[in-house]
């Protein structure tokens, strides 16, 4: 029972409206369609006013070298990632089967990108609950058809910035390398409530774009060098996290 001094929790209308119309515009095509088209038109516009700050990696190193390669993001680090694809490689992204990210999907075909949806896969998750597994089979077609595959590392709802066994499987499946990537923009706005830190990219700034070093998973990999890895592409991914950061804060 709230006591008499105890202020009374403020009304969030924004979240309560959102709850009352999230279901019937998940039901209806063109609504989700034209809000998937507005959102990659801001992306696109976020990413031509937020010109390369120095120290940026080009969009097309991984793709260049390492051809093809799973491209490692965070989740709530990666919202603007599909407008920073090199335009001449063909690339895969993973999304999850929620409702929720059918509309993350829906942008990123319309920016080019193909897509499928399974679960990114938990230590002690069967893959199968969430599609994870059929997800992971076509990620690895994917790149055995010289795809990029592009994966979100950490798990939804789960540590945030901490990397599951789902990425690191799909390396020891495929035999190609991870590339840790980080982007970031100098204006931006964090949704702080969110379990991710959720960072919404602005337009009219700076931006960076980094990539780690990649990380090859032995085909014969056991448990604990499946671990050792997991960590590995965790730490690498934090580095080139903070780096993007330093780069566009003008941080040294």
């Amino acid at each position: 029972m709230q006591s008499a001094e105890e202020p009374a929790p403020r009304p969030r209308p924004v979240k309560a409206l959102w709850r009352r119309i999230r279901k019937p515009l998940a039901r209806s095509r063109f609504v989700k369609n034209a809000l998937a088209s507005l959102l990659a038109g801001a992306i696109r516009i976020i990413r031509w006013t937020n010109p390369p700050a120095a120290g940026s990696f080009d969009p097309g190193w991984p793709h260049d070298n390492h051809k093809p390669a799973i491209i490692g993001l965070w989740h709530g680090q990666h919202l603007a990632a599909p407008a920073f694809r090199a335009r001449r490689m063909p690339l895969v992204a993973m999304f999850s089967r929620s409702a929720d990210s059918e509309l993350n999907a829906l942008v990123a075909q319309k920016l080019g990108f193909e897509v499928v949806r399974g679960s990114g896969g938990r230590e002690d998750t069967d893959h199968r609950d969430k599609g994870g597994a059929r997800a992971l089979i076509l990620l690895k077609r994917a790149l055995s058809a010289n795809k990029n595959v592009a994966m979100i590392a950490d798990i939804p709802n789960g540590t945030p910035r901490e990397a599951g066994l789902g990425i690191v499987t799909l390396a020891r499946l495929s035999g190609r390398p991870i590339i840790p990537a980080a982007i970031a923009t100098s204006r931006r706005k964090v949704l702080e409530r969110s379990w991710d830190k959720t960072t919404i990219n602005l337009p009219f700034g700076r931006s960076a774009l980094i990539f780690g070093e990649p990380i090859h998973v032995a085909p014969d990999a056991d448990a604990a060098e499946m671990e050792r890895k997991r960590r590995e592409v965790t730490a690498s991914l934090n580095r080139a996290t903070e780096k993007a950061y330093g780069l566009v804060d003008g941080v040294r």
